[in-house]
């Protein structure tokens, strides 16, 4: 089981969520949280490159500034910003081990705000147990319980969670 970057996001938010989306059962596809997230994804920097997928990650948007390969992951807003940022050198990561370096920027264009990432020391040894750790969740016979975050008034799982 090879963690994705979808998963490295949910871990910082929700174990729960990586067991639910390892799983493969869809959050609910109508939550307007999803949508939005969704449209500003495609609508937001039309002029660059987007989706671009390689092995088990999605990368938002890929260019290049001078000689630098700079890789961006667009998010809705900055409230999860740990994650975004894990996320985000997750990719960083994984494209260093095929030998590419890159910088990545998290990109909120509601907020017009963009952080840069580097991927340090101390980040690739917080990911290596991170995925120690969402290997552990998705190999669970059942899911963590329950546990009420601040996140949970917009997830998706929402109702599988609370009904």
């Amino acid at each position: 089981m090879h963690p994705t970057g979808t998963l490295i996001w949910y871990y910082y938010i929700c174990p729960r969520e990586v067991w639910l989306m390892s799983r493969h059962l869809t959050p609910w596809q109508e939550n307007p949280f999803i949508e939005i997230g969704r449209l500003i994804s495609k609508e937001s920097y039309q002029r660059d490159r987007k989706e671009i997928r390689l092995e088990n990650i999605v990368i938002d948007l890929l260019k290049t500034e001078g000689e630098n390969v700079v890789i961006g992951e667009v998010k809705k807003s900055s409230r999860f910003e740990k994650s975004a940022r894990m996320q985000l050198a997750f990719y960083l990561w994984k494209l260093n081990h095929l030998g590419i370096e890159a910088t990545g920027k998290l990109l909120f264009p509601r907020e017009k705000k963009k952080i840069t990432v580097m991927l340090t020391k101390e980040i690739e040894d917080e990911l290596e147990e991170a995925q120690q750790k969402i290997i552990s969740i998705v190999q669970m016979e059942t899911p963590p319980p329950a546990r009420r975050i601040k996140f949970c008034s917009k997830c998706g799982y929402q109702e599988f969670c609370w009904s």
